[in-house]
This record gives structure tokens, C-alpha cells and sequence, in this order.
């Protein structure tokens, strides 16, 4: 059995002072374990997603009347409130566990060795992501679902989701500066697709915020525009996506590029096809809320998918000590 140790008074203030430094001098974490807690709260970021989908697909959205207590008085659902409390509230809950999965990150960042600034960084940028969605998620309650907050709401989940890629990226490779992989044109075609994806992902809000599912059964106010006009232009954007990631994975075989961007290139693809064959059965069948909710799990993974297509155009080799780190020719997000 291993004893603990004894903590004297200055360790005491030294752990109050700055607790993850404290850790970060008595425990070195494996690189498998720091890679594994990015890659939670990737996956938990995702799911708060879905779960926040569930919410609005079952007229859940105002099962807590009021933020950020769930009644007046009450932290909790009262026994007078219905199953959509329950759910709303559940939904809070799991805001927690995000809160864990990426405070875990910090930590087995921060003391990982030798001390990767960027990472934690990244791991710090994606609380305050948690932190700022929770408070909006809670403006959306007091101004009654109001649609474009809901959308503000989803489009910030999908900004943390981004930073969660990218610091799980990060912790699979070195600190040198990235060397490309591919040629310059490449990797426009690539930014191109990106900017679709932000397109297809935004007017996809619009859809949601014109739409039938409304977030509960009361009088929601609603985005003033038709929404399968809406949703057309949406599909026009999908294929979009679909025609640029085809048009990548067919250049990428004629130049005989590397291993990694043809695999992202192709997992994006079917991707999209899985995606686009929920979106037109969702669409022709009136919206089903099942099919709704695995749509936007499927945006998730769009998502995902293109910024790891991205993030595949170059490598980040470990840094020689000694030896300067070559210039970047590729751009990649802020941080990477």
C-alpha cells in the first residue's frame, strides 16, 4: 500500500496559491493519458450537443421555467413539474460533466513534461467556451427560447467542439512548427471547403429557429421565414460540401499525397453521405424527432470530420533540442 504524503504548511499555500502548478511538480501524466482526457472532452462536448437537441425535440425547453435555479426557490425540479423538467434539467447537469472533462484536460496538460503552453491553453479556451455557453444557455431560458439565441447557443457549442478538435490534435503530435504536407492549392481547396461547412452549419440554425420544433409546447416566438425555403438553400450547401470534399479526396489520389489527409478525406465523405440520407428522409417525412436528433449528431461529425481534414495538411514533428523549427507554409487555427 503506498502512504500518502505528509503536506506541510508552505506546500499547503503553494497548492492554494496555484493548484495545478502544486500537481504539476509531484505527477508527470503518460502521453496516452493526456491524449485520452482531450479525447473526452471532445466526445463530451458532442454529447452535450445531442443532449441539448433532446431537450428542444421534446418541448423540454422551458421545463425550467427560470436560470439559474429550475423554479423559483427551487435549484431543483419540484414534484409538481412534469418529465420536461427532468430533462431540462438533466441537460444542466451534464454541464458538469463537460466542466470535469475539460477541467481534466487542463490538468493532464499543464502537467504534462516538458510543459506545453499551447496545450493548456487550449484546454483553458475550451472552459471558457463551458462557461460563456452556460451563461447563454441560460439567457435562452429567460428570454423564452427566443430563436436566435438558440442559435448563438449551438454555434458556440460548435466553436468549443472546434477548439476540443484541435487540442486533441495537439496532443498527438510535437511543438516544431507545422511542415505541409500537400501544395498550397490543396489547402485552399480545403479552407474553401471549411467556410462551406460554417455556412451549412449556420443556415442549418436558421432552419432549426424557423422550424416546427420550437423547444416547448407554449407560444415560442420563431425566426420569421420559411422554413423549407430555408432548408433548400441548407441542402444546396450540403451538396456543396459533399462536391468540394469529392473533388479533395480525387485530387489528393492524383497527387499521391500522404496517408493521413486521404483517410480524413475519405471518413468525411461518408460522413456526409450518412448525413445527407437523414436529411432527406427527415425532410420528406415531416421532421420526425428521432431523425432530427441523429441529424444534428450528424452535424457534429461533419464538423468534426472537416477540421480533421484540415489539421491532416501538415505535421508537427517533436522540436530538436538545438534546432530551430522551420517555417510554416500552412495555416492552421489560432493555437494549433
Amino acid at each position: 500500500m503506498v502512504g500518502v504524503p505528509k503536506l506541510n504548511r508552505a506546500d499547503t499555500v503553494a497548492a492554494l496559491r496555484n493548484p495545478l502548478a502544486f500537481i504539476a511538480d509531484r505527477w508527470t501524466p503518460e502521453p496516452r493519458t493526456v491524449q485520452r482526457a482531450a479525447l473526452i472532452a471532445l466526445v463530451v462536448s458532442v454529447v452535450i450537443v445531442v443532449t441539448g437537441g433532446a431537450v428542444r425535440l421534446t418541448g423540454s425547453g422551458l421545463g425550467c421555467p427560470t436560470w439559474p435555479e429550475c423554479t423559483d426557490g427551487s435549484l431543483t425540479p419540484t414534484q409538481t413539474l412534469s418529465y420536461h423538467s427532468a430533462i431540462e434539467f438533466g441537460n444542466r447537469m451534464l454541464t458538469y460533466v463537460l466542466c470535469a472533462a475539460v477541467g481534466w484536460a487542463i490538468i493532464a496538460a499543464r502537467c504534462e513534461k516538458p510543459y506545453r503552453r499551447a496545450l493548456t491553453r487550449l484546454g483553458w479556451a475550451q472552459f471558457w467556451l463551458v462557461m460563456g455557453n452556460a451563461v447563454l444557455g441560460g439567457i435562452v431560458v429567460l428570454v423564452g427560447l427566443n430563436p436566435y439565441t438558440v442559435a448563438a447557443h449551438f454555434l458556440l457549442a460548435s466553436a468549443l467542439t472546434a477548439v476540443a478538435v484541435v487540442m486533441w490534435q495537439r496532443t498527438r503530435e510535437g511543438d516544431a512548427a507545422p511542415r505541409p504536407l500537400v501544395g498550397k492549392a490543396v489547402v485552399q481547396l480545403v479552407w474553401f471547403l471549411v467556410v462551406a461547412a460554417v455556412l451549412l452549419i449556420a443556415v442549418g440554425t436558421v432552419v432549426t429557429g424557423a422550424g416546427p420544433h420550437a423547444g416547448d409546447s407554449s407560444d415560442v416566438k420563431r425566426i420569421p421565414i420559411d422554413w423549407q425555403a430555408v432548408a433548400k438553400l441548407h441542402s444546396v450547401l450540403a451538396w456543396i460540401v459533399v462536391t468540394l470534399t469529392f473533388a479533395l479526396w480525387f485530387i489528393l489520389k492524383a497527387v499521391d499525397a500522404p496517408r493521413g489527409p486521404l483517410a480524413r478525406t475519405r471518413e468525411l465523405f461518408l460522413i456526409l453521405l450518412g448525413q445527407g440520407v437523414i436529411g432527406y428522409v427527415q425532410y420528406f417525412t415531416h421532421l420526425p424527432e428521432l431523425l432530427v436528433g441523429l441529424h444534428m449528431f450528424g452535424s457534429c461529425l461533419v464538423w468534426v470530420g472537416v477540421l480533421r481534414v484540415l489539421l491532416s495538411l501538415r505535421e508537427r514533428p517533436e522540436t530538436e533540442p538545438g534546432v530551430s523549427a522551420p517555417l510554416a507554409e500552412v495555416t492552421v487555427p489560432t493555437n494549433a
